[in-house]
């Protein structure tokens, strides 16, 4: 069990150094104050994943130095039941100078680990980190992912209770980066807890049992990853408009229509347009809630100008229970070009999906708009972006599963004696 009640942190930022020498001499402020964390509380029980997401200086990783006690906070109180571990910078707790055999003995010293721990633990280590005779050269002969390799076998085979993962682990190669998933999913079902940092919103929606936002120090959400990365998004693309056009972010589930599988959205919307009815219907134009996995389906989206865009673009997304995105599609990415849409025009957009070889389960659909030029898959200017505004359902087809995982690759195997 961990337990975070009202920390905070700030720190004393000053213009040179100078300013410094200053205060202490003079005795008088020479700086100005940066609140990096401002009152933030949570509990996070045995076997959970805690996302915390945020921007760059959201104090993501000031909250994880306090977690592993390499900083302390200024106030409140934090209550751990065992020892807390993680990869948090790369290289933090390692002599560039000595051996990765050396700094497994210091590093694990410095995380609690006794000397017959390490020597117990030693060549496991070795063997997970897989850097064979690297071992036994200083470490700033290796690479940034052998850095990683090592300081995240020592610190998940130091037996903690709580695991911190940032952004270190991108670094490693594609392998390494799984077996690490791999094993910190081992670490969680063996009831270990997870604090968990990533710009990877998929990642977060997928090993997350909850998450948290930071916005300047503070928490400003909390609740279902899902619903915690979507309002994420959502102010990542109000901030591209940049004060160009009012904006509103959707934040609590609003009804919008409450027939045909149009429901609770949450998203952003400007004033220049809005989502008005989204139906399905199958091959025969029949209008469906749920269909079997494999059979074509038509998604038909109807959108009201509020005010006119010279350059639209329009888009969908197809999305798991998870909000992981199975399917994506836009006029931008199928090379269609667009007439302007004028104030007050309603225009449908139809999604003809031949065939949807899903699993069975619930799926949801999200709709975007968009105007003006897109570079490199970013558009100028988001106009709507509406999450999980409709619901359907994949049903089996027939009386058994014919295939595992998430989508049917309708595979053809073949058995050839030699």
């Amino acid at each position: 069990m961990i337990k975070v009640e009202r920390i905070s942190k700030k720190f004393k930022l000053y213009h040179s150094p100078a300013d410094r020498l200053k205060e202490i001499i003079f005795r008088r402020s020479c700086h100005k104050d940066f609140s990096a964390l401002d009152n933030i509380s949570f509990e996070l029980s045995p076997g959970q994943t805690l996302g915390i997401i945020g921007q760059n200086g959201a104090g993501k990783s000031t909250l994880l130095k306090i977690l592993s006690g390499i900083m302390i906070p200024d106030t409140g109180t934090i209550s751990i039941d065992g020892k807390v571990t993680g990869l948090l910078e790369l290289g933090t707790g390692f002599n560039a100078e000595m051996t990765g055999l050396q700094n497994i003995y210091m590093n694990g010293t410095l995380i609690g680990m006794t000397r017959d721990e390490i020597d117990q633990k030693k060549q496991i280590i070795i063997d997970f980190s897989e850097l064979g005779d690297f071992i036994n050269e200083p470490i700033k002969t290796y690479s940034s992912g052998m850095t990683m390799r090592l300081a995240f076998s020592i610190a998940i085979h130091a037996d903690p209770v709580c695991f911190l993962v940032d952004e270190a682990l991108s670094v490693g190669d594609a392998y390494f980066q799984q077996k690490c998933i791999r094993k910190i999913q081992e670490f969680r079902n063996g009831g270990g807890s997870i604090v968990f940092v990533s710009h990877d919103m998929n990642a977060v929606k997928v090993l997350c049992d909850s998450a948290i936002l930071l916005e300047n120090g503070r928490v400003i959400e909390r609740g279902e990853p899902n619903d915690v990365v979507n309002l994420y998004q959502n102010m990542m693309l109000k901030k591209m408009h940049q004060g160009d056009s009012e904006v509103e972010i959707l934040k609590k589930p609003e009804i919008i229509h409450d027939k045909n599988g149009f429901h609770p959205s949450s998203g952003i919307t400007t004033n220049q347009v809005k989502l008005v009815e989204v139906k399905f219907f199958d091959k025969n134009q029949k209008e469906i809630t749920a269909i079997e996995s494999g059979e074509s389906l038509l998604i038909s989206c109807k959108i009201f100008a509020i005010s006119s865009l010279n350059l639209p673009h329009y888009g969908i997304q197809i999305r798991d229970k998870n909000g992981l995105e199975i399917y994506g599609v836009s006029t931008e990415s199928v090379g269609i070009t667009t007439c302007p849409l004028l104030m007050n025009e309603t225009i449908t957009l139809n999604c003809s999906l031949r065939s949807l070889p899903l699993a069975c389960g619930d799926y949801s659909i999200t709709v975007g708009v968009s105007s003006g030029v897109c570079t490199n898959g970013i558009f100028m200017e988001y106009c709507l972006f509406s999450h999980d505004v409709a619901l359907f359902k994949i049903l089996q087809r027939g009386n058994k599963v014919t295939f595992g995982g998430m989508i049917n690759l309708d595979a053809k195997l073949d058995i050839i004696s030699e």
